[in-house]
């Protein structure tokens, strides 16, 4: 998600963590690859999918103004679908809506 918007729609780690609800250094270890893997010992097979997704939001994200609500929402969504079929572990990180 934070690559797309970098890197396809010229967001600054800035612009693109408040889009996101999240911060600048959190950005700049997604870009680095230090943040969203970790922990999932099924990323290789689920990688495919959330790609997918990330480009679809990144999309929403950039060209509409889906709120940082929506966007959270839309990724809790795909990780509980994740967590149910045995494809990432049940203590991952949750997103806090203010």
């Amino acid at each position: 998600m934070a690559k797309e918007l970098v890197e396809k729609y010229g967001y600054t780690q800035e612009k693109a963590a408040e889009k996101l609800g999240t911060t600048q250094p959190a950005i700049s270890q997604y870009l680095a690859s230090k943040r969203g893997r970790k922990g999932n010992p099924n990323y290789d097979e689920v990688e495919p999918l959330v790609k997918a997704v990330a480009v679809e939001v990144a999309e929403s994200v950039a060209k509409t103004e889906m709120t940082q609500e929506e966007f959270s929402d839309y990724f809790c969504d795909l990780c509980k679908k994740l967590r149910k079929a045995g494809k990432m572990p049940k203590e991952r990180l949750r997103i806090q809506k203010n």
